[in-house]
Formats: structure tokens, sequence, C-alpha cells
């Protein structure tokens, strides 16, 4: 039996979708009411349970062989958030001290791109970047680095056989719930006014990001890290694939320079606190695409056989299954 935490996301939906095709027993852990229309359809058992409650967790891995534990929150926005770090970082010790309770064979732990030392441009992020929870540039970057540092600390001192994936930024289909890149190519495929910030980042196919945790889990050396990473590629570059997907070239561009997205962003968190609109320009956001994305994921594809798609047949695939959504949405004439 296979346990999937944090399931009904985007990358878990996937996952979930590829561990079941190849005949596995999957479990996904859910909260209290939570929305699993991600998974229907699916050949799955859901159980109720909370990564902050370790009874909880206990429950839900008896009989359990694996844990890919991908539960947590994400923030782009600056300052303490209590909740997040809970989530991030207690709610990972309890699935490792719950692993560790039942038995449990191997846990893949899900880290983040973000967890590493933000390094300048010219230096290569590979593994040898050390995880920088001092250095973070908000909650989220800090949380998911002490849990790296926590999951590697449990699992060099034995108490549970424990291995990390980290992947870079993800899109592709199957974006139920919409993450942050899939909203804005949304955005873009159904607005006549496209926005966009000069610059770059690395983003690899959620399908692949699936794929590669599996091998992971199954072929990742203890103790271990393995980055996940697709290429790199401008936001304008995204966009214009976006454009050619959809067929409609002559919309109106607004484009944004760097220097002018940052101070802009200086007063954009207050913004969205005050109207609870969902984030998107934030200063951490322009650092994101400002900085160095300069990612290899050698030590994945030589150890474990990892490979990644070309990211113009990932957006391709992410604005067809947008629009088929929107089409089998519409209400029946």
């Amino acid at each position: 039996m296979i346990l999937v935490t944090g399931g009904t996301g985007h990358i878990g939906n996937v996952l979930v979708r590829e561990l079941v095709k190849r005949g596995e027993c999957v479990r996904i852990l859910v909260l209290p009411g939570e929305n699993c229309s991600p998974v229907d359809g699916l050949d799955v058992e859901c159980v109720v349970g909370n990564v902050l409650d370790l009874e909880s967790l206990k429950n839900v891995m008896l009989g359990v062989d694996t844990v890919y534990h991908l539960a947590g929150m994400i923030t782009i926005m600056p300052g303490k958030d209590d909740l997040v770090r809970r989530v991030n970082l207690d709610g990972t010790m309890n699935i490792i001290e719950a692993a560790r309770q039942m038995g449990v064979r191997r846990v893949l732990h899900t880290g983040s791109i973000h967890a590493f030392q933000r390094v300048p441009e010219g230096i290569l992020i590979d593994e040898s970047v050390p995880f920088d929870p001092i250095h973070a540039i908000n909650e989220y970057d800090r949380s998911k680095a002490e849990a790296c540092l926590r999951v590697v600390a449990a699992a060099e001192a034995g108490e549970v056989d424990a291995v990390i994936a980290c992947p870079t930024g993800v899109l592709g289909p199957y974006d139920f719930r919409g993450s942050e890149m899939g909203n804005l190519i949304h955005t873009w495929a159904n607005s006549d006014i496209n926005y966009l910030i000069n610059g770059a980042y690395d983003f690899v196919d959620v399908r692949d990001v699936a794929h590669g945790m599996i091998l992971t889990a199954e072929k990742g050396r203890t103790a271990q890290t393995y980055i996940l990473s697709g290429e790199q590629i401008k936001v304008k570059q995204i966009l214009d694939i976006v454009r050619n997907v959809i067929g409609r070239q002559k919309r109106l561009e607004i484009n944004f320079p760097l220097g002018l997205a940052r101070f802009i962003a200086k007063f954009t968190p207050a913004f969205y606190k005050f109207t609870h609109i969902s984030p998107q320009l934030t200063p951490y956001s322009i650092e994101t695409l400002a900085g160095n994305s300069t990612i290899s994921s050698q030590k994945a594809r030589s150890e474990l056989g990892f490979t990644a798609r070309p990211l113009k047949e990932s957006i391709r695939d992410a604005v067809t299954w947008w629009l088929e959504q929107k089409r089998t949405k519409l209400p029946s004439r």
C-alpha cells in the first residue's frame, strides 16, 4: 500500500494517476471536508487525517509500505506565517515520526528548489548547494529548508529510510486547483490584454515530476536529495507558446521591466492582505524571476534515469487541458 499526502494537489493528483496506472494500491490522506474531485474516477482510498495530528497519521499508515509526502502550504507573501511553518515543518516531522513508529519502509519527502540557498548568477544550482533556512526570503523557503534538513538528519540517524525530491517550477495539465503558473497561463488564454514581466525561470512538466518522484522512491539513495528540473525559459516565450496554441496573436501585451515591477511589488503585499485577492506580484515572485535559475537535474538523470520533455509540449498540453475544462463546464442548451 502506498500513501500519498497532498494527493489532490497539482503534483499530487498526477502522481496518484501514475501510481494507479502502474497497478499500485493507493491511499490518499485528505483533510476533513476536503474537495477530492481532482481524483474522481480513480481507484483510490481516501482517508481523513491531518499532518498536524500525529495519531491520525499513525492510523492512516496502517499497512503502508511507502509514503509520498507532498502535503504543504505555499506562500509568496513576505513575513512570518505560523500556519505555513507548522504545516511544512511540524507536519513533515509528524510524517517522519509516524512512519518510524508504523514501520513504513520508505518515505519520499517533497522538498522545493526554493529550499536551497539562493546563489548568484554564474553558480550552478545543484545538490551541492546547501539547504538554507537562515537567509530564506520568506516563510515558505524557510520552512521547506528546515524540513529538508530535518528529514536528512532523521535518515542519516537511521530513524527512517527517507529520500527527497525537489522540483523546480511546475506546469502542465490536471491543474484542478489552479497553481500560480497555471492560473497565469489560463489568464493569458482568456484575456485580450496580456501582462508579463521580463524574467525567466526553470520549469518542468508535472507529469515528469510525478515520474521522477516514483524513480526517487524506487532508486534514490537514503538521505539523498534529487533535483527534478526541466529547462530555463523566459516568461515572454511561455506567452508566445500560449498564443500559438490558442491561435490568437493580436492581443495587447503590457511588459513590465524588472525595475518597475520591483517598485510596484513593494506595495502589493498590503493590497493583497486588505483585499484577500490571491497574490501574484510580490517581492518574492519578482526575485524568483530575476534571480539565478540555472539549475541542474544531472544527478537525477544519471542515478535515477529521470528525463523531462520539452516545455513547449508541456505548455501546449496545459492550455489544451484548460480549454477542455472550460468546454466541459459550459451549461448544456
